[in-house]
């Protein structure tokens, strides 16, 4: 991709950028044994912004030769801005990351992973009173070139690949459903010799329809990976997104550093520099290298995610977390991989010394609305006097963050990352998100059914 046009049209008046997108997405959609869909599109274009005013002014555009005016529009919009928006300084990079995954999925036929889905599909259905089986590959390719008028000039690529799965099983009118992923990385490794994943979450899915509804109370609770991930993102992540805290002065004033936060053994980080996983990136969409972020160490709030403009406005270290869905949107503050780091607990241990309460599995969504929270989860088994016993199941978990997270008493001593990525926020879908945990216990957490 040429980027001389590209760093020709900037000027030095202010600040200004342009990235510059070539974006591939394949999409093939499968149920019980049929093909439901097979897609490939492609698109290109670029996004410029100027600071020359009081605020961002931006400019969408398909044409590389469209740059120029493109720069010359953020910079008319940015003067009609008030106020007096800055940045905070980070190095001039200029850099080109090439991918190498081990098993490119861009060298796999649209036939061969059409046949993969299908297969896992078939081998699913197949299982008695399995109802529906679906699944979906994504892959989405992009090359990306970002220049500034303070010399940074990065050449990147990025590729995620993955397969999503629902599984449905029915008896006498009562449903389940549960989730399965594979992949969520550049490499199409991961999606080959899956079929007894399939064949145990089939069987999960069936069980589930003689397992128990659970009855509401408070339990002491084990998560697994999928479950602690999704509660760390969705009930803690989004407020450590910088742009989202400027917008409130109570949440400013919650989500001071330096608090005590949460229980002492517990550590949540965020690296977009893990390799391998939804959320790993090399750069962001503002030329930043993606930072290794503390955001509770040792249950102190410690850090919080930035642009440059978020750090400026509060005077903190810039983290490299501003990423756009593609060239038509603006860079928001994203979570890259957000973590519970492991702790000094075997899975074997927290059972034991649980001796009334429930060990969850899977992750079926769930809404946060401030610091209250509510989320669904596949399944579940009882324990008692430190042993899994029977099965249940329309288990939803409720609570306040900040106390849950003083609740947290033993944390396991190995870390698992979901293979599903995504997260919404500001009307941008973006699949590279990525979250995990090891197994947790959190005492006294209300439980209710559905």
């Amino acid at each position: 991709m040429d980027a001389k046009l590209l760093l020709k049209s900037l000027g030095n008046d202010g600040y200004q950028d342009i990235r510059f997108e070539a974006l591939t997405t394949t999409t093939v959609k499968v149920k019980n044994d049929e093909v439901k869909e097979v897609s490939v599109t492609n698109k290109k274009g670029g996004h410029a912004r100027a600071l020359c005013g009081g605020g961002f002014g931006s400019f969408s555009f398909n044409k590389l030769e469209d740059a120029p005016q493109a720069i010359a529009e953020s910079i008319a919009f940015s003067r009609l801005i008030p106020g007096n928006k800055t940045l905070a300084p980070v190095p001039v990079v200029v850099d080109k990351v090439l991918l190498k995954p081990s098993i490119d999925p861009r060298t796999i036929s649209i036939e061969e992973k059409k046949n993969l889905l299908l297969k896992y599909c078939t081998l699913a259905k197949g299982v008695e009173e399995i109802a529906v089986a679906e699944g979906e590959y994504y892959e989405q390719y992009s090359q990306k070139v970002f220049v500034n008028n303070e010399g940074t000039h990065i050449e990147q690529e990025q590729l995620i690949c993955g397969m999503t799965f629902s599984i449905t099983s029915k008896r006498d009118g009562l449903t389940q459903q549960t989730r399965l992923a594979f992949g969520g990385s550049d490499s199409f490794e991961d999606m080959y010799n899956k079929e007894e994943e399939v064949l145990k979450k089939a069987q999960i899915t069936v069980d589930l329809l003689s397992a128990k509804p659970i009855k509401g109370g408070k339990y002491d609770v084990i998560l697994d990976h999928e479950v602690g991930g999704l509660f760390i993102h969705e009930a803690f992540g989004h407020l450590s997104e910088a742009d989202n805290l400027l917008r409130s002065n109570a949440l400013k004033e919650t989500m001071e550093l330096g608090k005590e936060f949460a229980t002492p053994i517990l550590n949540v980080i965020d690296d977009p520099g893990m390799t391998g996983y939804p959320g790993s990136y090399i750069y962001d969409d503002e030329g930043v290298r993606g930072k290794k972020t503390y955001l509770i160490k040792d249950g102190i709030l410690t850090g919080r995610l930035h642009s440059r403009e978020t750090a400026s406005h509060v005077g903190e270290e810039v983290t490299g977390h501003a990423r756009a869905k593609n060239y038509e949107f603006n860079p928001l503050v994203r979570m890259g991989n957000i973590y519970i780091d492991k702790g000094p607990h075997s899975f074997e241990e927290m059972i034991a010394a649980t001796k009334d309460g429930l060990y969850l599995f899977g992750s079926a969504g769930g809404q946060t609305t401030g610091e209250m929270f509510t989320f669904a989860v596949q399944g579940g088994y009882v324990i008692k006097d430190g042993e899994i016993k029977e099965m249940v199941r329309d288990i939803v978990l409720t609570g306040n963050l900040f106390s849950t997270l003083k609740n947290i008493d033993m944390i396991c001593d190995n870390i698992d990352m979901r293979k599903r990525g995504g997260c919404g926020k500001d009307g941008q879908i973006l699949i590279s998100s990525g979250n995990g945990s090891p197994f947790m216990r959190i005492k006294s957490m209300a439980i209710g059914g559905k």
